[in-house]
């Protein structure tokens, strides 16, 4: 009886050793493989925003948008989405036509993975109290929210609702 006393002990320091390994290294790519494809959506302004994720390779998934309004091109975005030490982040640079960047050259927006699920991702702005969720609602259509927190609850306001580009 005290061998399996110190083995369930055993077992419950590991599980315990991992999860916290979990949390500071979370997410994988397999969490956020849904994004893939090619998206567009429709502002209600005229807007409108093409997205492309690749599919994860390596490292790294990679995605881009471009948002044109009256037919000229009005900014460009580049998503990347890498392994660091603190777990998946999505790393965010904005450009204006002529390629101008909005952040500075060596800076970029920086976003942690917080959690996941069926697909959806939810990621967190590194030092700010912003967070941006991933959903595919279907086969052919995928959501960019902002969430901010109000009452110590999350609340998510849809962003960009795109439709899949056959």
């Amino acid at each position: 009886m005290k061998y399996l006393f110190s083995f369930f002990a055993l077992l419950l320091l590991n599980s315990i050793c991992f999860s916290a390994h979990a949390q500071t290294a979370g997410g994988s790519f397999s969490d956020i493989a849904f994004i893939e494809g090619h998206w567009k959506a429709k502002m209600p302004d005229g807007q409108t925003i093409e997205g492309t994720w690749l599919a994860p390779e390596g490292d790294n998934i990679l995605g881009f948008m471009r948002m044109m309004r009256g037919g000229k091109a009005d900014l460009y975005e580049i998503l990347a989405y890498e392994k660091s030490e603190k777990g998946l982040v999505s790393l965010v640079k904005h450009f204006k036509p002529g390629l101008i960047g909005l952040e500075e050259k060596e800076k970029q927006d920086r976003y942690v993975f917080v959690e996941a699920g069926k697909d959806r991702a939810i990621f967190q702005k590194e030092g700010e109290s912003l967070r941006i969720l991933y959903e595919k609602r279907s086969a052919t259509q995928f959501v960019i929210a902002r969430g901010n927190e109000q009452d110590g609850k999350w609340v998510f306001k849809d962003l960009f609702v795109f439709n899949k580009v056959k």
